[in-house]
């Protein structure tokens, strides 16, 4: 059972497309974040965390695909953010929340412990390793993450875990074109194709937030998944 008080301060966020019920829920997650003592975002205090944490998640509901995903997979997700977000934004959907570092994971626990998410689960592991299981691979509609890597890599990630014509979201900062290219370079060989990038940085928490969207095009590469971390130490492309 969660001891998480909630707070008697007044906090009226703005500009959200959340009901009251969500609201409260997501406010319970940021205070807990504001009270977390081990250091799992650089972003805590309630109101700048809105709009760093929450409202930056929510523009990834400006793509249709994610925003009627049945099932989510949030690779690195660090503090939980964009996963514990689009689990209350989307209550019909199951949101798995992928992240390597225990007490992070931890963390995940108590935020959907107390803010009573059912629709959300979180797994302390590697993707790597969860899309070697059945009950994962090529199993989610929509795979999302936020600021945890290259984009070849995160194509690379989710690719094994996207049933064909599956989405990947990536949250970016500053378009950078020799990680685009990279990406188009490797894109063949791990059956994904980069769609579609959306600035969003006018409604977003960065100011240079770019979604970038990649589709999986067949089925998963025999390749996939490669031992966990050579995604990231030796990116195709």
């Amino acid at each position: 059972m969660s001891t998480h008080r909630k707070s008697t301060r007044r906090f009226s966020p703005t500009g959200s497309s959340l009901n009251e019920a969500q609201v409260e829920a997501t406010t319970t997650i940021l205070e807990l974040l504001e009270e977390e003592k081990a250091s799992v975002s650089s972003v805590t205090e309630l109101k700048r965390a809105w709009e760093v944490h929450v409202v930056d998640s929510l523009t990834g509901l400006e793509i249709p695909e994610l925003a009627s995903a049945e099932r989510i997979a949030d690779i690195g997700s660090g503090a939980g953010f964009p996963g514990l977000v689009l689990a209350v934004a989307l209550p019909n959907s199951q949101l798995d929340l992928i992240e390597s570092v225990g007490r992070k994971c931890e963390f995940i626990q108590r935020a959907i412990d107390a803010a009573g998410i059912a629709n959300a689960n979180v797994a302390n592991a590697r993707s790597e390793e969860l899309a070697a299981l059945d009950a994962h691979r090529e199993s989610y509609d929509v795979v999302t993450a936020r600021a945890v890597g290259r984009l070849s890599t995160l194509a690379e990630l989710a690719s094994p875990l996207l049933r064909e014509n599956g989405l990947l979201v990536a949250w970016k900062g500053k378009r950078d074109q020799d990680e685009e290219q990279q990406l188009i370079r490797a894109a063949e060989q791990l059956a994904m194709h980069p769609e579609q990038i959306l600035n969003v940085g006018d409604r977003a928490g960065s100011e240079h937030r770019h979604l970038h969207v990649v589709r999986k095009l067949g089925p998963t590469p025999e390749t996939l998944p490669r031992r966990p971390g050579i995604a990231k130490k030796r990116p195709r492309g």
